[in-house]
């Protein structure tokens, strides 16, 4: 089984229960910046909401909120994002101060921060830091010297992606039969592309794309010394072979389904599944512990290369790697290549008009690489204690009208919703940080080093990834740092996680009244407990394996009921011509509507005994769902529109608004619609899940 996907634009907040005090967040230091909840400026009284309730919420702020030139899009998310950015940046200008005050922690985030700021530095080494992952590729004499090579690259370009990896993915993964053990994984892999489609669909645009990352590819050839007739026959090179790659990996939607992701075997089997490539060395070289079977996702992938491998000349195989390392490497090595990498994948790909600061880039840089301990120095300034209990509190209360739900669902067999709910009862909830912080030490920090700071974090990560394998599971980790603002359900886990870096203001407002907060927070939680009963998570069971627990009517009223979703959002368009994929964004587009419904009645559960009167002209249910609309309010340019229409699980903005409200008749009592008004469905259409 892959690494699950995260969840990201859905800003997750929660902390509703209970107000965060001014004595709770930190007196010193630096600060973010306040927004609230429900912003009266973002709203566009002109469009009716019953009309357009995405509109009528954020054409304010649409207008207010252009597109940075150094932004692929613009949103509330965005916007937190960037504000948390900043917050970072000085905490990390502070800890790259060399003095006694510096502990263990701060000195390898201010030490690696500090060497990714000395951009002169970085230009001097040009691309001599991956000079003898070059050298020992162009030593290749034969296909069979691949496996140890590959090995060592794997883990020292380590990636969480199936698509950015070398030749193929591999790691560790929650055995999908026992989620209590972590088993060795080989997966598809090895595009430079951001999904198969790009080299499979015969479109006016895809075919422009295939030739800007031709160009992209030959300029990144030329960088590392081909002449230019060399550079254009060697991107050619690559092309085909992540064409032939491209052609055998199973689409996105494909791996929405967990079952067409199980191949369990053991070595030898997948010894005799490739043979040309030898995986006994691959093993060996990356230290991998013995293991007794692994999972194979992609098999006919996994043939599919093996075939390459026969076929194709080992000198097409070093031209890959060389592209590959270099391409991989791009953003931390010289200028040259980072404005290379730029122009495709930021500009050309997505509409980005400038590149990002060079702070903003070296702060991610920290995250990713060191992020546990650079989260140890934020959650001390920026998460209180009483900010994770109420925290807890407030996602109880959420799990508490799951239950009802759950209980109250007409079209369930009491045999499945037994099962629902034991699975509900075994979701873990982790708010803020692990309880446990990773630890560092063994990985070298070196000031005026930062690329090889760089791969040595990459490579503390592979090698920590690996070494889970034959273990059992460790439920207190995290896929995501504290800083990050993000939110994610893991179905083999069977836990939702609410980092510290979205529990903050627009996403948790104290100042506002519970109606906005539940309608933005209170469904966002409510979102991640749906994923575990979407079409994807509900095939797991209460501990995390691949498990059938439904009744076979149920499990087929079910998909009836979720085809509904389907059929309403492929109706859709996303940008120009191309639609939203509605079984692509079905699992986001169901915890979409069955969060929100949740977090309506978790809101009325809340308020039953209070006088709940208007404010600013707008009724508590009003601001209910304007509080909802506008936790998304975002400006999107179409070149990333038509990336995120082909990759992203979830919908454009205003479809994961108005999508949703379409489905909720308090939403059309609380603004009086008319029945044929646009934003309200016919009863018979309406689209009921959980």
């Amino acid at each position: 089984m892959p690494k699950h996907s995260l969840c990201p634009l859905l800003l997750l907040a929660v902390s509703l229960a209970a107000a965060q005090t001014p004595s709770s967040q930190p007196s010193s230091g630096p600060t973010l910046p306040y927004s609230p909840s429900l912003d009266l400026s973002s709203m566009d009284k002109s469009i009716d909401p019953c009309v357009d309730l995405y509109h009528h919420s954020c054409g304010g702020w649409q207008r207010k909120n252009p597109i940075p030139p150094d932004q692929t899009s613009w949103s509330v998310y965005g916007k937190l994002y960037q504000d948390n950015l900043t917050f970072l940046r000085d905490m990390l200008e502070q800890a790259a101060q060399p003095n006694e005050q510096r502990n263990a922690v701060t000195q390898k985030t201010g030490d690696f921060y500090a060497a990714c700021m000395d951009e002169a530095a970085v230009n001097k080494q040009g691309f001599s830091p991956i000079q003898p992952e070059l050298d020992a590729i162009g030593q290749l004499r034969s296909a069979k010297e691949l496996a140890p090579l590959v090995a060592r690259l794997q883990v020292t370009y380590f990636r969480y992606s199936y698509t950015s990896s070398m030749l193929f993915a591999a790691g560790s993964t929650q055995d999908p039969d026992d989620s209590e053990q972590v088993i060795a994984d080989v997966d598809q892999g090895g595009l430079g592309m951001p999904d198969r489609d790009y080299y499979t669909k015969d479109d006016a645009k895809t075919k422009e794309t295939r030739e800007h990352y031709l160009h992209h590819m030959q300029r990144v050839f030329e960088l590392i010394g081909d002449s230019p007739a060399v550079a254009a026959t060697n991107a050619a090179t690559v092309m085909r072979l992540e064409t032939a790659m491209a052609k055998a990996s199973l689409t996105r939607k494909e791996r929405r389904d967990p079952h067409k992701l199980v191949h369990k075997m053991k070595l030898a089997d997948l010894i005799r599944l490739a043979p040309n490539f030898d995986w006994p060395a691959f093993y060996r070289e990356a230290e991998y512990p013995q293991f007794p079977i692994l999972n194979v996702d992609a098999p006919e992938f996994i043939k599919e290369l093996n075939a390459l491998l026969s076929s194709e000349p080992v000198d097409s195989w070093k031209t890959y790697l060389r592209f590959h390392v270099a391409d991989t490497s791009s953003p931390y090595l010289s200028s040259k290549f980072v404005d290379e990498n730029f122009e495709f994948y930021r500009k050309y790909l997505r509409g980005a008009k400038e590149q990002q600061p060079r702070w903003k880039r070296c702060v991610q840089y920290v995250n990713y690489g060191l992020g546990e301990a650079l989260g140890q120095v934020y959650v001390a300034k920026a998460f209180s204690p009483e900010l994770k209990k109420s925290t807890l509190d407030m996602v109880q209360g959420i799990e508490d009208a799951m239950g009802q739900r759950i209980r109250a669902l007409g079209w369930m067999s009491p045999e499945t919703k037994q099962q629902a709910l034991v699975k509900l009862a075994g979701i873990r909830n982790k708010i803020g940080y692990p309880d446990k912080w990773r630890d560092y030490s063994s990985v070298k920090i070196v000031r005026d080093d930062f690329a090889g700071n760089v791969e040595r974090a990459h490579q503390f990560e592979g090698r920590r990834d690996i070494n889970k394998i034959g273990k059992p599971v460790d439920h207190g980790e995290w896929d995501i740092t504290a800083p990050t603002v993000d939110a994610y359900y893991n179905p083999q886990m069977n836990d939702i996680n609410f980092p510290a870096g979205v529990l903050q203001p627009p996403l948790y407002d104290p100042k506002m009244d519970d109606a906005p907060n539940y309608g933005d927070t209170g469904g966002t939680v409510g979102h991640e407990l749906t994923h575990g009963f979407d079409d994807e998570g509900s095939q797991f069971d209460a501990r995390g394996n691949l498990k059938d627990w439904w009744t076979k009517a149920d499990r087929e009223e079910f998909d009836i009921r979720t085809k509904c979703v389907d059929d309403q959002y492929s109706a859709y368009v996303s940008v120009e011509d191309v639609h939203v994929d509605g079984k692509l964004t079905l699992g986001e587009n169901v915890a979409d509507l069955g969060g929100e419904i949740l977090a309506y009645m978790a809101w009325k559960a809340a308020t039953k005994n209070r006088d709940l009167q208007p404010i600013d002209g707008l009724t508590p249910e009003q601001r209910f769902f304007i509080g909802f609309a506008q936790w998304d309010c975002a400006n999107e340019r179409p070149e990333d529109m038509r990336v995120r229409a082909m990759t992203d699980p979830h919908s454009p903005a205003r479809y994961r608004i108005n999508g949703v409200v379409v489905n909720m008749p308090e939403f059309a009592q609380a603004f009086s619609c008319k029945s044929d008004q646009p934003m309200v469905k016919p009863a018979a259409n309406v689209c009921r899940i959980w």
